[in-house]
């Protein structure tokens, strides 16, 4: 939506559902847990992980690498969510502007036989943890995205509220 459209019902009910989101504890909650969890792995990753790294083989190493990279990653689109979503509770950002795709999570991939491979591969305990961890916020975080910004995920059935509306505005529209 530009600035000079108005907005629509949808809008505006969607609008409301983000904010109503945004400003609950199930938010604040999630909000603490995923920067947390940034913070832990990235202590970890230039700690402790470092120093076990060294003791693994060439191959594991580069599982390690590999592993550790796509963790910081998830981690990273976890992060820039949560914060996308707390600018619109602190007003620093509409609801339109944080419904664009550009800030929306992107599908999990399917795993490479190398993601295979590395899961395999001997690393140590506290980074599977760790990327358990996050496979698991990531996932709870992407049903959240999709049901709040759920207009922007896939057209309503029109059997919802909404879609009812929308036929009861097309049909006063047309003049009947």
């Amino acid at each position: 939506m530009t600035p000079h459209e108005k907005p629509t019902e949808e809008t505006i009910v969607e609008s409301a559902q983000v904010r109503g989101f945004v400003q609950s504890k199930l938010f604040n909650n999630i909000f603490a847990e995923g920067m947390e969890l940034v913070e832990e792995t990235a202590t970890y990753l230039d700690g402790e992980g470092r120093d076990a790294a060294k003791e693994l083989s060439r191959s594991e190493a580069l599982a390690y690498a590999a592993v550790s990279m796509r963790l910081t990653t998830r981690l990273m689109q976890i992060a820039s969510w949560l914060l996308v979503l707390r600018a619109v509770r602190e007003n620093e950002m509409s609801y339109a502007e944080a419904a664009e795709d550009k800030y929306r999570l992107g599908k999990p991939e399917a795993k490479r036989q190398s993601e295979v491979e590395d899961e395999e591969a001997q690393l140590p305990a506290r980074l599977h943890e760790l990327r358990e961890e996050t496979r698991l916020l990531y996932q709870r975080i992407s049903r959240i995205d999709a049901d709040i910004f759920a207009s922007n995920q896939a057209p309503l059935s029109g059997r919802d509220a909404a879609g009812q509306l929308r036929s009861l505005q097309a049909a006063f529209s047309n003049g009947l």
